[in-house]
């Protein structure tokens, strides 16, 4: 069933990024077009022109990431004790990282800056990441796993102190396969991973009887002030494309009972 469900995942989201909405919707109009189909052509085209533009032009996603973004906040006060420091994958390039040959970090590059801060505030603590490959052509690699160990090392932290779980593929079975990994089962654990993606983990965990404290990091989204015109899609996809993921994620886990609850909150 977790192999019937990580392939569906995968080509779902294929037809489901908004990127990808958007290039197949011109795709059809051009074919309507080259069929002589005005009609059914200025019906698929003028809406998406419009909202491709839209989307150059203003940084709309921040609407819909931003709610994902301020559901957990990093601790006021850290606490006294904890018993280790999770880190989940994505902060990885792991596709440049096979082609090249040397340890690439991706958009989620802040979850190892985090992992460092909090390594360095409790010296003691063991660090747990965990990830494999998220990728179905790549599930015969390394994966993340054997990037995390160089990029963790790299950033100052004891190679004794790591725990690597390189076996998960998305995020249920980041928990499910760290559980065992756990030094103390009931212990207090630090979760370091993007804003964006902390309600779902949060929720994952909880199910899974992991008791996490958010620690995000990865923002993507603007504030108030810095919200603005600015004609720039790259950036402003940055945020629509892993924000709509979430939210279709958070449904999809919820349905099949992979979350406690639809958003989880603090």
């Amino acid at each position: 069933m977790d192999e019937l469900f990580f392939l569906a995942s995968k080509i779902g989201w294929a037809f489901l990024s908004p990127g990808n909405l958007i290039v197949f919707a011109f795709f059809l109009g051009v074919i309507f077009l080259i069929f002589n189909r005005l009609a059914l052509a200025k019906t698929l085209l003028i809406p998406t022109s419009l909202v491709a533009f839209i989307l150059m032009a203003y940084p709309i996603s921040d609407y819909v990431i931003t709610p994902l973004e301020e559901r957990f906040s990093q601790p006021e006060i850290l606490p006294t004790n904890i018993d280790g420091i999770i880190i989940l994958g994505g902060g990885e390039d792991l596709k440049r990282s096979l082609s090249w040959g040397v340890s690439e970090l991706g958009l989620a590059g802040d979850r190892y800056i985090g992992a460092a801060y909090l390594a360095n505030y409790y010296p003691d603590a063991p660090v747990i990441f965990t990830g494999g490959s998220g990728s179905i052509r790549l599930q015969n690699t390394a994966g993340e796993g054997a990037l995390a160990k160089t990029l963790l090392t790299t950033v100052g932290i004891a190679e004794p102190r790591l725990i690597i779980e390189s076996k998960s593929r998305n995020t249920y079975e980041n928990f499910l396969y760290t559980q065992p990994l756990l030094p103390n089962a009931n212990g207090t654990y630090l979760l370091v991973t993007s804003a964006f993606h902390m309600p779902r983990s949060v929720g994952i965990a909880r199910l899974q009887g992991i008791n996490v404290i958010a620690y995000p990091v990865d923002y993507r989204s603007n504030s108030d002030a810095l919200r603005t015109f600015d004609f720039d899609l790259f950036d402003h996809l940055k945020a629509l494309e892993p924000a709509w993921r979430e939210w279709v994620g958070l449904t999809v886990y919820y349905w099949t009972g992979k979350t406690e609850r639809w958003f989880p909150k603090p």
